[in-house]
């Protein structure tokens, strides 16, 4: 697996659950960690309470330009409603770097979640159109925002599943996801293949409703 205890890592859209979540998580397990927000100063509120929420000193806060120019990874964890608009303004930003992407293109209406039909194929599709010079990468799709961010959790029992074409970028992403206890990255396939992982998470909502839970996905026999 690639080391990866020298990189930053940021994330675009650290002040929302999914974002903010994995943020501590890396933090805890010792990595330098770069909040990112429209408002530099909602990024730094962020980061002061992950660094006290973990005890550590590894969290700043940033606007989301210079998160991308300071890091080495980037996740973007943004609504998928200003996710284009986002990423098309850091193209030069986030140019030879690897980013994650792992925004989920749903709608909900009364019968609950669905999938939305995304032009390029999928939300990391569209990220790998707008950011031709960027390893792009797709992963942390089905990990529970509530169980990421609460301390009283120790371990997070699920798989991540890591989807790419640069085979680098997918073992760096695999290593972040195996930096967090209890949690194991798998290469799932090229990133042609996300749209159907993106969509998975309706139904993996569907069944923490029915469910009152909080589920995550296990790959049998590997």
């Amino acid at each position: 697996m690639t080391e990866i205890g020298d990189l930053t890592v940021g994330v675009l859209g650290g002040t929302g659950p999914q974002g903010k979540g994995l943020a501590f998580r890396w933090a805890k397990a010792g990595l330098k960690v770069v909040i990112g927000s429209r408002s530099a100063d909602r990024a730094e509120t962020t980061a002061k309470e992950l660094r006290e929420l973990a005890g550590v000193d590894n969290v700043a806060g940033a606007d989301n330009l210079e998160t991308a120019s300071k890091a080495d990874v980037v996740l973007v964890a943004v609504p998928w409603d200003g996710h284009g608009e986002l990423l098309a303004s850091l193209r030069e930003a986030l140019a030879g770097k690897i980013v994650i992407d792992c925004v989920n293109p749903l709608g909900f209406d009364k019968q609950g979640p669905h999938a939305l039909p995304v032009e390029e194929g999928s939300a990391a599709q569209q990220a790998e159109a707008l950011l031709p010079d960027s390893r792009v990468t797709a992963a942390f799709h089905h990990v529970s925002a509530v169980h990421l961010v609460d301390p009283a959790v120790e371990s997070i029992d699920t798989d991540v599943l890591v989807l790419g074409d640069d085979r680098e970028a997918t073992d760096v992403v695999r290593g972040l996801a195996d930096a967090v206890p209890g949690m194991r990255g798998v290469y799932a396939g090229r990133l042609r293949n996300a749209g159907q992982v993106e969509a998975l998470t309706a139904n993996l909502i569907a069944v923490n409703r029915r469910y009152k839970a909080h589920a995550g996905l296990r790959v049998t026999d590997i």
